[in-house]
């Protein structure tokens, strides 16, 4: 449904370093700098990933309510996804990465912020 994000930043290097590791542990690649801005690319399984400063020229800011989900295809990559991310100054949130049933199913569940404050999350449906 959706062919891009574009998340803010105020620190594009500081956030291609937490990008970079975080897209690894999914099969993906480094950020591809953008020669006409400050901003990074990230390109997997058709679906692409902006990274940088926000276009207006004003200042990254988080947004309340929005959430930014990465599918793992396991718990244990999104363990592995989670460790990556704290270890590039990411900060766990939430309840710990695990297993959960809700409404959509039985779903591993972990979530991140990013180094300027924006919510991700690692999901694998875990019936499907």
């Amino acid at each position: 449904m959706f062919s891009h994000v574009h998340v803010g930043s105020n620190d594009p290097a500081r956030a291609k370093r937490f990008y970079d590791a975080i897209m690894a542990v999914l099969g993906g690649g480094e950020g591809v700098k953008d020669p006409e801005r400050d901003r990074y690319f990230y390109n997997h399984d058709g679906a692409m990933l902006i990274v940088g400063k926000p276009l207006d020229g004003g200042e990254a800011t988080v947004s309340n309510g929005a959430t930014i989900g990465f599918r793992v295809d396991s718990p244990e990559q999104g363990d592995e996804w989670v460790k990556a991310g704290i270890e590039n100054g990411g900060t766990l949130i939430e309840d710990a990465p695990g297993i959960r049933k809700k409404t959509a199913g039985t779903l591993y569940l972990a979530y991140l912020r990013d180094p300027d404050g924006n919510k991700l999350c690692a999901l694998k449906f875990m019936d499907r």
